[in-house]
């Protein structure tokens, strides 16, 4: 399935497709954006920044700009006075989920037992 979009041109390191997916989604942060807004409702800045990874604003400001210049999220005004936005995912930004709950279930099947930097 193809989208037609006005995505930015991304300068790809390899024709490989893992890698040219990776030059788009492959930092830190885009990944666990796009699960808060594909599953757990995720749509305001402030839901993001209220995620338990603590991602710093500056990067969800630029990881959300991204997002939406990508097509992966939509950025829809919500409120006026001031203007608010929230981030819908679009239709090629729900392609992800299957890439999200094969992420879960490998991490879940082998890296449970791992322990984490989270503080309880």
């Amino acid at each position: 399935m193809t989208y037609e979009s006005k995505q930015p041109i991304i300068a790809h390191r390899s024709p490989c497709p893992i890698s040219r997916s990776l030059d788009l989604l492959g930092d830190r942060w885009t990944l666990l954006i796009m699960r808060d807004a594909l599953f757990l409702n995720g749509r305001t800045f402030a839901d993001f920044c209220s995620s338990r990874e603590h991602i710093p604003t500056n990067l969800l400001s630029d990881r959300l700009r991204k997002l939406v210049e990508w097509g992966l999220l939509a950025k829809v005004p919500y409120q006026t006075r001031p203007t608010r936005y929230e981030y819908v995912p679009t239709e090629l930004g729900k392609t992800l989920k299957p890439v999200l709950r094969a992420l879960k279930l490998f991490g879940e099947e082998h890296l449970d037992n791992h322990q984490t930097n989270e503080r309880t």
